[in-house]
């Protein structure tokens, strides 16, 4: 006799696939003190932005052996850490100040669609497949990230009191892949208020990495995907805006192989704890394949590690600039 097996069609959920352009160029990422400072700071923003895309695009061509690029743009707001204005009154506003420096912004965002969208805790699914590194001789005395809420990449400094409760001498901490030197760095992914989880900056950046990068996925479905804008008037509350909407009904899609950020350089900090996320999540199997096929069928290769798919230019802001708020 031969066995038959039988398998539920739920168990193994199918994994769809999303558009990709080649580049997602990201326009703005700001806080609620950026616009608290008025259009002039959005204005100043984007002079500054608008001299690297052009870069940014000759960059995606070069790749692509000079033919067309496919590019989208994105803005993200700050409507989680703190909420200013309305979606009537700011939109608009920044819309208008992209378009005095002759940018197109073709997807807008909420950032507090990178921690729950359509009723999915994105940020909560995404810290589930954290792995941790394990550095060298480690042996477990720490808790788990999911327990501690803090990410390393090597060895943190051990206590004072060794685990026979002596007292020991200080040692270093050591990063897990350092070349001569270590750069070690230890990133705070939430932190706990009123029974409440409050994710950090650097956390939901990397929700929105993954994103941009087309590797989000809820049960085999994409999540975080842009809804079309019929141009009508941008609604009074934030929460009735959609996480993620279409804004140029010509744009080419969302998600793409490889990112690009033009943001300030007092993010720098940040965007280096984003990478650092990355590296350590266990992205969807099934949307790395479809990616990975796709691009070399396209002759558009992307490197394997994700964190080397998303790129930055950060310029330089005058002085008495704001600080990176939220992280």
């Amino acid at each position: 006799m031969t066995e038959a097996v039988f398998r539920e069609t739920t168990a193994e959920p199918r994994t769809q696939s999303v558009p990709l352009a080649h580049l997602s160029l990201e326009l703005g990422h700001l806080y609620m003190e950026d616009f608290e400072a008025g259009p002039e700071r959005l204005r100043e923003h984007f002079a500054e932005v608008r001299i690297w895309v052009e870069a940014a695009r000759a960059a995606a061509a070069r790749r692509t052996g000079g033919r067309r690029p496919r590019i989208s743009t994105c803005f993200l707001i700050d409507d989680y850490f703190t909420r200013f204005s309305t979606p009537a009154e700011l939109v608009p506003v920044v819309l208008q100040e992209a378009e005095r420096a002759g940018l197109v912004i073709d997807y807008l965002a909420r950032e507090s669609g990178c921690a729950v969208a359509d009723k999915i805790e994105l940020a909560e699914a995404v810290m589930h497949r954290l792995v941790e590194s394990p550095p060298p001789g480690s042996y477990g005395s720490r808790p788990p990230v999911s327990q501690t809420g803090w990410l390393a990449n090597g060895q943190r400094s051990p206590g004072s009191r060794s685990a026979m409760g002596e007292i020991t001498g200080w040692q270093p901490p050591q990063e897990t892949a350092a070349r001569n030197h270590s750069v070690f760095m230890d990133v705070e992914l939430w932190s706990e208020k009123d029974g409440q989880r409050l994710w950090s900056c650097p956390f939901l950046a990397a929700v929105w990495q993954l994103a941009r990068l087309g590797l989000l996925r809820h049960l085999g479905e994409p999540v975080l995907v842009p809804r079309p804008w019929n141009g009508r008037d941008f609604p009074h509350e934030w929460d009735r805006l959609p996480p993620l909407i279409q804004l140029n009904p010509a744009a080419a899609p969302f998600s793409a192989y490889r990112t690009c950020t033009l943001m300030a350089n007092r993010f720098l900090a940040v965007e280096d704890a984003v990478r650092l996320i990355l590296d350590q999540i266990d992205v969807d199997s099934g949307a790395l394949k479809q990616v990975a096929e796709r691009s070399a069928r396209e002759g558009a290769a992307v490197p394997d590690a994700v964190a080397q798919r998303a790129t930055y230019v950060f310029y330089e802001e005058p002085a008495g600039a704001l600080p990176a708020e939220g992280s």
